[in-house]
């Protein structure tokens, strides 16, 4: 994966504003993450800072998390979903409320990404990356320039096309096509998009969460969908990838790191989100990901580091944003609509 290379002196000069904590050496934190949205080395600087040795996982959808939070089928101390997620789970009583005394490092997460509707007293989570989803495709292949999510439903491009494999990022895409809210709680809407989908099916060459990386930068794919900072790791392995933010919209969306009831380490898991809220840390994680960090010093000091065309990508544009929507936690009844036309779609 590309790293981008963050001068060494903006390290030095933040890393000297630092105070560095001590622990007792044998303690260890269990953090399940997203693949592919942090610089392994900061695990190893946490436990030479605290002594806490952490023991790492990684999931590929919001759903997949939450079935395995529903199911207790892990020990878990950390875990970063994104806001419609952390709204459900905070209704089914499912997170620890945070001791905010115990991470300080939340006074530089930037007010823009603090008391959102998904956790409006800022009591159950704290804001670790945003981002887009966009459109990616193969220039080499696609010639003519694509503005609408239209073509992830194109017959032309059959065989080619991959789509997420989780039902929010694949009915949000069916309904902003569509012309519809993301957030729609309109049953005919939604069973719409779902006989859209059913059509996609008959020409899509695969549903994928991180498989996209290898499929489109191999060129074994054409087109799809994904987190837009994920883009420019694609780009640097194949310079013919484009990024498009269609002109029917597209979702924008805050992680944040929260800690499920049972968690047994729960003085850990807040020592750890203070440590990834810290501006070297955020620094550091940006650099590998390419994600925004919601730490509003690390994003400026980054913003300097890129060019013009990753800055577009990393810190979405006003143009971009104000065409965004972000998910909402939908009504028990909506969910189960969803989750059984999901079922229906990938049997």
């Amino acid at each position: 994966m590309k790293k981008v290379i963050v001068s060494i002196a903006v390290l030095c000069v933040v890393l000297v504003a630092i105070l560095v904590g001590c622990g007792p050496r044998g303690e260890v934190v269990y953090v399940h993450n997203w693949g592919e949205f942090i610089d392994m080395d900061v695990l190893d600087m946490f436990y030479e800072e605290y002594g806490i040795r952490v023991i790492y996982s990684t999931f590929e959808s919001n759903e997949r998390l939450y079935s395995l939070m529903q199911t207790g089928g892990a020990t878990i101390d950390v875990i970063i979903p994104s806001d419609y997620m952390i709204a459900r789970m905070v209704e089914e009583d499912m997170l620890y409320e945070l001791n905010l005394s115990n991470i300080p490092n939340v006074r530089y997460i930037d007010p823009r990404f603090r008391s959102l509707a998904f956790d409006p007293d800022n009591r159950f989570s704290v804001a670790y990356k945003v981002g887009t989803v966009g459109l990616i495709y193969n220039s080499a292949m696609i010639t003519e320039p694509i503005t609408s999510w239209g073509a992830m439903f194109d017959p032309q491009f059959a065989g080619q096309i991959v789509m997420f494999d989780n039902p929010r990022d694949a009915f949000g895409i069916a309904l902003l096509y569509l012309g519809y809210s993301m957030n729609t709680t309109d049953e005919a809407e939604i069973r719409r998009a779902f006989d859209l989908l059913v059509q996609q099916r008959e020409i899509l060459q695969a549903y994928v969460m991180d498989q996209i990386f290898e499929k489109m930068i191999s060129g074994e794919a054409w087109i799809g969908a994904y987190y837009s900072p994920d883009f420019l790791t694609m780009l640097a392995d194949n310079p013919d990838l484009r990024l498009v933010h269609p002109v029917e919209g597209a979702n924008f969306f805050v992680d944040a790191m929260a800690i499920p009831r049972g968690a047994p380490n729960r003085s850990n898991a807040e020592k750890f989100i203070n440590f990834m809220s810290r501006t070297d840390i955020a620094l550091m994680n940006m650099s590998w990901s390419y994600y925004a960090s919601a730490n509003y010093m690390a994003a400026a000091i980054f913003s300097e580091q890129l060019t013009q065309v990753e800055r577009d990508v990393v810190f979405t544009t006003d143009e971009v944003y104000a065409r965004t929507e972000v998910f909402a936690h939908l009504p028990e009844h909506i969910l189960e609509l969803y989750n059984d036309l999901w079922i229906e779609l990938r049997s």
